[in-house]
């Protein structure tokens, strides 16, 4: 009995001391795993903020190839950048907490306790401490390192699985966007009417995104608008911040034409674009007309109808050219040097603007059937002024006395009939725009103040088609009816609206066929009124009509 109570007694010590053991080993784990977990997760942290860089704005990134195309602009971070930046941040923080699993704990703090050390390396002079560190705490620090090294894996990279899916959906949100914006953009061009056409010789292409030169370099960006450089601002490589869309300002920014990099007007890109292209022959009086409409429309601003202003300095030294031309010779030199620039005007009326392009093309342009063609303007006509010389006309030669005859002539009749320069247009015109009939056409009568002298003719009344029936150009005025959407006639004296000592009566009714024009393009609010002369005047506006044959001008509207 002794005996066995003696070997009782063992056996709960012994059960005792490894319980003691156990406990021991346990709390080497706990403590280990809790201090290697908040090690391990602190480091791996750190990594992955440390990672998340470059944080100075516009530097180049090694990770990346360089920029895409021949953009000068960073692409967006949210386009690439953020996915690079994401991921070498998660693979920093795994392999910096992954490092130190081995080095520091189990290459110096697990190795030592195992040699019986305390983990910075000291001794432990006591037998039992070196055994408790061999048997018990070393086996247990290198389990707590595991599994807290394994717990902090998890930890991390579930955080970092839930930064992904953020970074997603702030990626497709930003993704979303860009065709949101450019819609939008493109839908408030539609609605206002914007189609951007260059108006430099040679060129006159259409231009569905301008080219902008960066005020800061050089550069040149083709592709100023939301994409993969950003959505609302591009980041030139330069550093300069640029705006992306007209919400951000990228209409304040120069803007050159993609195909021949001449500057384009500032207001191309907000306002409707109207073309207007004054045909007829050489000598017709084309560019005093077109200097007469420009006087024109500053004298109805001068009456506060409207505002009218340049669309840049070149359309003012252009304009005042030909009107020094005028007050010196009283006459203004023939067109030449091929394609023209067009004049370009800026026409307000209350919260509507238009910006006019005035074509004063050569005379000879509309001599032949093929350079007709070449007109490539003429594709963007939203109307056509058809500047008549009927002096130029062989019936109405046939009709004037000698004493009519040498007037004529002293006037300088054109080389080509209005009927001639009508039959190579209006062929050329629908092959160019397709669309002829859908266009309004203003046929105005030049050197009226010669008319006016003559006495072989019916002076200019209040209907002008009538008065061209009765002359002799009948087929003419039928077959503007019945080739244009709608036309409408005017008789005026260009020499009378210009130079020295112009008459604003005048000058009012020379811009009545560009008002109308205009009008079609939908800027008016109500009839225009001038009470230039002592009497009122007031412009029509295009109507489509069964008998269509209105006049401008003489009307007694």
């Amino acid at each position: 009995m002794n005996a066995g109570g003696a070997d009782s007694t063992l056996h709960t010590a012994f059960q005792v001391l490894v319980a003691l053991f156990a406990w021991a080993a346990l709390v080497a784990v706990a403590v280990c795993l809790f201090r290697t977990l908040w090690e391990f997760l602190g480091r791996g942290v750190r990594a992955v903020w440390h990672g998340l860089g470059p944080w100075e704005a516009g530097r180049l990134d090694p990770r990346l190839p360089g920029a895409v195309g021949a953009e000068p602009a960073q692409p967006a971070y949210w386009w690439r950048q953020s996915w690079a930046d994401a991921a070498s941040a998660g693979r920093d923080g795994m392999r910096t907490l992954w490092r130190a699993f081995p080095d520091p704990w189990l290459d110096r703090t697990v190795r030592n306790l195992f040699r019986g050390r305390r983990p910075r390396g000291r001794w432990v002079r006591v037998p039992l401490g070196r055994f408790l560190l061999v048997t018990l705490i070393a086996p247990g620090t290198a389990a707590g390192a595991l599994t807290g090294a394994v717990l902090a894996t998890l930890l991390l990279g579930w955080a970092l699985l839930v930064f992904a899916l953020l970074l997603g959906v702030v990626w497709a949100g930003w993704a979303v966007s860009v065709p949101l914006l450019r819609g939008a953009e493109r839908t408030w061009a539609l609605l206002r009417g914007l189609r951007v056409t260059c108006p430099h010789p040679g060129c006159y292409a259409p231009v569905a995104l301008a080219l902008h030169p960066c005020p800061g370099c050089p550069a040149r960006h083709a592709e100023l608008r939301p994409g993969r450089y950003g959505a609302l601002w591009h980041l030139c490589g330069c550093g300069r911040r640029l705006p992306a869309t007209r919400l951000t300002g990228r209409d304040r920014l120069a803007a050159l034409c993609p195909h021949c990099e001449q500057t384009l007007p500032e207001a191309v890109a907000t306002t409707r674009v109207v073309h207007t292209p004054l045909v007829g022959g050489t000598s017709s009086g084309k560019t005093m007309l077109m200097a007469a409409m420009v006087e024109g429309l500053h004298a109805w601003a001068r009456e506060g109808e409207l505002r009218v202003a340049y669309a840049s300095g070149a359309d003012q030294r252009a304009h005042t050219g030909v009107h020094q031309q005028l007050n010196q010779a009283d006459w203004a030199h023939a067109t030449t040097g091929g394609p023209p620039r067009a004049l370009m005007l800026t026409v307000s009326r209350g919260r509507r603007r238009r910006l006019l392009y005035l074509y004063d093309p050569m005379g000879e342009s509309v001599s032949e059937a093929a350079r007709v063609r070449a007109q490539r303007y003429l594709a963007h006509a939203d109307g056509v002024v058809l500047v008549a010389d009927v002096l130029a006309d062989p019936a109405v030669r046939g009709r004037l006395g000698p004493v009519d005859a040498e007037r004529a002539e002293r006037a300088r009749p054109s080389a080509q009939g209005p009927r001639t320069t009508y039959e190579r247009l209006t062929g050329e015109l629908a092959a160019l725009t397709g669309r002829r009939r859908r266009l309004p056409v203003a046929a105005v009568v030049t050197k009226r103040d010669v008319l006016d002298q003559l006495t072989s003719l019916p002076r200019p009344g209040a209907r002008i088609s009538d008065w061209l029936g009765d002359i002799g150009l009948g087929a003419l005025v039928r077959a503007l009816g019945h080739d244009f959407r709608t036309a409408r006639y005017w008789a005026v004296s260009a020499h009378a609206a210009t130079g020295t000592g112009p008459l604003q009566s005048e000058q009012l009714r020379a811009a009545e066929p560009v008002l109308w024009l205009l009008a079609a393009s939908g800027l008016r609010t109500g009839p225009l009124t001038g009470q230039a002369g002592g009497g009122a005047r007031r412009v029509p506006w295009p109507r489509r009509r069964p008998d269509d044959g209105g006049e401008g001008g003489y009307s007694p509207a």
